[in-house]
């Protein structure tokens, strides 16, 4: 289920009676639980949050989340746990096991068949068709997959063993799995797994059985078993074509001699792939980001702002986990080493690039990796794949109060009746031209009649005004009438609603130590999606974001990010989502660059 990419919806921190309800139902869903294994899987005091997720068939998915690890998620009303809290309490469900290359099919997408189903000495798990059950490899007892049971035990011993026995919903290393810390399995040693065999049969060793496996898949084949080939039972899947068949099985074939040998990722040292990481983005954003103009440039806002922007998706540039461990070093190599930039100290204490030797022949030869490229052709600042945003357009309206009505009788326009305000201009115009109020003697003023009396003047001008000018009567007319607001999103049709249009609110506020945090609302009003634009801010700075519902509204959620991000905001919301200034609140409160003392 989650074999591909999952799309984050939103992300907010629980309340305390959705807490408590969380750990009634999982207390109902798994009895084997104790009061103190779900007190430490749902702490009282510290954060857990709520991530609304689409899987990438379009399923709904509700994810419960704790120290970033995904510990269950809820899918049509049922709660399942995550291999993160199996690996914690590996017999909370019951068990199937399975060959390790098995594993690599389930990651792919497949289920786990019946044909490849190591059967201990106990027998079966007694299971019934539907029930939430888990699926280990021989040789350890720590779960890599979860799914539901497609038959009932019985069931499965009158099949034969043949047919599909797990329908896996999440594994080790798919896409679920990856939204947590990516931790591996722990070493659970299951003595039962020695010398057993497929289905219970006994076999000399590990190697031998895999090969009667893989003979049992050809033989399944041949005889045209409709079994899937993504499962590591090896059966086909009708639904398969055969080109699809054959790419999967080269991707296999990768991936278990990667497994075999060890990946050149793993053989490396990490900081070894750190610093290759490093000066990746360091081309990368010499040769795309910077310009010639931005000259002299903080060394701190080329990483934040450049350096940053160029990881690859699914990676996190870390200097500290580098040969270098600070900015400074690295850049300092850059200098010396490959005469790639000048780093110069203008103010005490604070570095900036000064110079870059576009011409050098290492930045000159360095090619954007493709997949980057049409990433940053695809992603909107951090939309990943979201259909390219187009600012509404928005339209300050005025309603006709009853106090005006008079005025606006003659262009039948009633009480009620919204305006555009070149349209109240112009009645207003044709009702001084219609009586004749133009004064004779100055056309840039208006004689005031009874009917103006009433409508614009305050009782204590009614004796001491006798005329007004044109810029004041339409003034005092658009002043007096009801002010609306028209929103028209591409595509879609007009919104009207009466008062002010809310402006998108940028502010800084204090947690717990004191600690900064800028809050963002109001981002519904203009088409913005709150789960987007965090994202894009988290792409910026390289800073931690949550939603949070705001008090008393039933569809607006609060942005908060971590630190003083007004500027930053700003800046995305003006140049990328073309927001005017004047429907932004709070740029002006944004930290001005100055001296360090």
């Amino acid at each position: 289920m989650f074999a591909r990419a999952i799309r984050v919806k939103s992300n907010t921190a629980i309340k305390g009676s959705d807490r408590r309800k969380l750990k009634a139902d999982l207390s109902a869903a798994f009895p084997s639980l104790s009061a103190d294994d779900l007190s430490e899987l749902i702490p009282n005091k510290e954060e857990l949050n709520v991530v609304k997720i689409y899987a990438h068939k379009g399923d709904a998915v509700t994810l419960y989340v704790l120290h970033k690890n995904p510990l269950f998620f809820e899918l049509e009303k049922r709660l399942y746990p995550t291999v993160y809290v199996l690996w914690r309490h590996p017999d909370l469900l019951p068990a199937f096991r399975t060959w390790p290359p098995v594993l690599q099919k389930m990651i792919g997408g497949a289920d786990l068949m019946l044909p490849g189903v190591v059967v201990p000495s106990s027998g079966l798990p007694d299971v019934k068709q539907g029930d939430c059950c888990a699926v280990t490899v021989v040789s350890n007892r720590a779960p890599v997959a979860v799914g539901t049971a497609s038959l009932s035990r019985a069931d499965m011993h009158g099949a034969g063993m043949k047919g599909r026995g797990v329908c896996v919903l999440h594994t080790y290393m798919d896409h679920l799995w990856a939204f947590g810390d990516k931790s591996g399995p722990p070493l659970l040693p299951d003595a039962e797994s020695e010398g057993q065999g497929l289905n219970g049969e006994e076999c000399e060793d590990d190697e031998e059985e895999e090969e009667k496996v893989k003979s049992r898949v050809e033989e399944e084949q041949i005889t045209g078993e409709h079994f899937t080939d993504e499962a590591c039972s090896g059966v086909e899947e009708l639904s398969l074509a055969k080109e699809e068949e054959e790419e999967e099985e080269e991707e296999k074939g990768e991936k278990d001699i990667e497994e075999e040998e060890g990946s050149k990722e793993d053989q490396k040292m990490p900081q070894e792939i750190m610093d290759a990481l490093l000066l990746q983005c360091f081309l990368h954003a010499l040769k795309s980001k910077v310009k010639k103009t931005e000259l002299p440039l903080l060394t701190s806002t080329f990483l934040r702002i450049h350096m940053f922007s160029c990881c690859p998706s699914g990676k996190q540039l870390d200097i500290k986990k580098s040969s270098y461990k600070k900015l400074s070093k690295f850049l300092q190599a850059m200098q010396q080493k490959h005469n790639l930039v000048r780093v110069k100290e203008l103010t005490k204490g604070v570095e900036s690039i000064v110079e870059v030797d576009w011409k050098n022949r290492e930045l000159r030869s360095f090619h954007v990796p493709e997949e980057l490229e049409e990433e940053a052709a695809t992603m909107q600042d951090g939309g990943e794949g979201e259909t390219p945003y187009h600012p509404p357009e928005i339209t300050t309206l005025y309603s006709v109060p009853a106090r005006l009505e008079p005025l606006f009788l003659d262009a039948n326009k009633r009480k009620g009746m919204i305006l555009q305000p070149a349209e109240v201009r112009h009645i207003v115009t044709e009702y001084v031209k219609n009586n004749e109020l133009v004064d004779e003697n100055n056309k840039n003023f208006v004689t005031i009649n009874p009917t103006l009396c009433d409508c614009l003047l305050e009782k204590s001008e009614y004796q001491e005004v006798d005329s007004l000018k044109w810029d004041d009567l339409f003034s005092r007319t658009l002043g007096r009438m009801q002010e609306c607001y028209e929103v028209v999103y591409p595509g879609q049709a007009p919104i009207r609603k009466k008062g002010h249009i809310e402006p998108i609110d940028i502010a800084v506020a204090s947690r717990g130590s004191n600690k900064k945090v800028t809050l963002i609302k109001n981002l519904e009003v203009y088409g913005l999606d709150p789960a987007v634009v965090a994202t894009a801010l988290q792409r910026r700075v390289q800073a931690s974001s949550v939603l949070q519902p705001i008090p008393g509204s039933k569809d607006k959620v609060l942005v908060q990010i971590q630190g003083n991000q007004i500027h930053q905001a700003g800046n995305l919301l003006l140049d990328h989502y073309q927001i005017p200034r004047k429907y932004i609140q709070g740029i002006d409160k944004a930290p001005k660059g100055g001296k360090k003392k």
